[in-house]
């Protein structure tokens, strides 16, 4: 059963550059920790679009005979893991279509709230989807006969979308950049010369030794063509800001840089904060790989406790090993992470974790210290409580799942079998960024859903189509008939 969040997906985008696909590729590959089930790259050639998708790991999908035909000096990419859609190949992006106005490519990192929708208005107009992702509706709509230009159609486009997106979209003249006006997901620009980059983190700048810009502004739209880089503001009376506070806490990658704070900073504060609000008592602290490292690292230095990397990660280990028989039933947690016993034997051990959702693997580890010879365990999570489901793009269970919405501290601290539990507050959370929190959206902890959305809608529509298909026949794949809450 996963017991971490999943990442939701990874953008990456390239103008003017002889090697864009050889680019696009380790670009995706430093955002690989974004998506993990398929990945994509689409170029330009100054004729055709030119693609290649698979499903698996950047690393599987491409190689040098897979890149040399991806020609042009243009292109766009995308590592995923489903949201709105089924983990199908079909599903994978960056999608593209040919229409009036030409070939269009798009790749989209966030969740549209009201995707269900716009789907069933284009529908009714003629559109025919061809995947069961949001991202198709963007194209849909881009493609649309425009009033008054190309730009105008792109706005109005933007306008009608709602909820999380950050976007990388390549025509034939134009590669842009959108984020939606709340700014949940990032999105940032480099240069490479005279080069332009799009990316979702700056982790893929460092690799390919691109220079860092700016990031996208919430409501932005960058349009990169053969004259540079220009800007539109499509939501310019909007300045509710809801940038996903998660990033900082799990998602991102330490090494990357977000609203001009560096992550890897950011959470050694965290760690830091967590030791002012919970001092405890212990003769070592101890880290789960490599999600809590930044936090246990800032406990340790707060607290004056000695640091030890007790757990040791198998980098080894893929997405789809065997399942376990009922012989080895925690083989899926144990098989990642090994306890070096001469570290926590008969010492009393702080353990510090990014989050507990559903809790299952936090127990086991909590188990594997004191069958070590720990003394004393003491569980420390760097975020609040996770008490509601998120609906901008990650895979956060629904609230009946969620350890800590049906279940008391105390409850869980028992079940964890640990001596101590405790959590960071929101204050010192958004503390430990340095920015207002005015600036986040903090709903899966606190539920204020800053773009309001109404699963209710969703599965009245999905009755409805359910409806036409048992008139009309098996119209709809079996995926796009089942009500989803992402």
């Amino acid at each position: 059963m996963q017991e971490y969040p999943k990442h939701y997906c990874g953008v990456f985008g390239i103008y003017n550059h002889p090697n864009a696909a050889e680019l696009t590729y380790f670009g995706l590959y430093a955002l690989q920790h974004r998506g993990q089930e398929s990945a994509g790259i689409v170029t330009y050639d100054g004729e055709q679009f030119l693609a290649h998708k698979g499903m698996g790991l950047v690393s599987q999908i491409f190689n040098t005979e897979r890149l040399i035909p991806l020609k042009g000096s243009v292109a766009v990419g995308h590592t995923r893991y489903s949201t709105t859609g089924s983990s199908h190949l079909k599903n994978a992006q960056p999608l593209t279509v040919d229409c009036v106005r030409g070939q269009i490519a798009i790749a989209h990192n966030g969740n549209l709230t009201n995707a269900a929708l716009l789907r069933e208005e284009l529908e009714a107009k003629g559109s025919i989807f061809q995947t069961t992702v949001d991202s198709e509706i963007i194209l849909h709509l881009m493609a649309q006969p425009n009033l008054g230009g190309h730009e105008n159609n792109l706005v109005e486009t933007v306008r009608r979308i709602e909820g999380a997106f950050s976007l990388v979209i390549m025509t034939e003249q134009e590669l842009i950049g959108v984020r939606d006006p709340f700014g949940f997901r990032p999105l940032s620009i480099g240069k490479i010369g005279d080069s332009w980059v799009l990316a979702s983190e700056t982790c893929a700048f460092d690799l390919i030794h691109a220079e860092f810009v700016r990031d996208v502004a919430p409501g932005e739209i960058v349009i990169i063509d053969k004259n540079g880089l220009r800007s539109i503001q499509a939501f310019p009376e909007h300045e509710t800001r809801a940038f996903c506070v998660f990033e900082y806490v799990y998602f991102a990658r330490p090494d990357s840089n977000i609203n001009g704070r560096n992550v890897y900073r950011t959470r050694v504060e965290m760690g830091r904060q967590l030791a002012r609000e919970n001092p405890i008592k212990a003769d070592v602290i101890v880290p789960v790989p490599d999600s809590g490292n930044c936090a246990a690292l800032g406990y340790s230095l707060e607290s004056g406790i000695p640091f030890e990397m007790a757990f040791v990660r198998n980098h080894y280990v893929g997405r789809s090993f065997l399942q376990p028989s009922q012989l080895i039933r925690d083989f899926n947690v144990r098989v990642k992470l090994n306890l070096i016993k001469e570290l926590v034997e008969g010492k009393r051990v702080v353990i510090v974790d990014d989050s507990i959702v559903r809790g299952t693997t936090c127990k086991t580890r909590v188990n594997s210290l004191k069958e070590a010879g720990a003394t004393e365990v003491h569980v420390l999570v760097s975020c609040p409580p996770h008490m509601h489901p998120c609906v901008y793009g990650i895979d956060f269970p629904d609230r009946t799942k969620l350890m800590a919405a049906n279940h008391t501290q105390n409850e869980i601290r028992d079940y964890l079998n640990a001596d101590s539990l405790a959590y960071l507050t929101p204050e010192g959370m958004v503390a430990a960024t340095k920015l207002p929190k005015s600036n986040f959206c903090m709903a899966c902890f606190d539920g204020k859903y800053p773009v309001p959305y109404d699963p209710l809608v969703d599965k009245h529509i999905m009755e409805r189509r359910r409806s036409r298909v048992e008139t009309f026949g098996d119209a709809l794949s079996k995926e796009e008939r089942q009500p989803r809450l992402l």
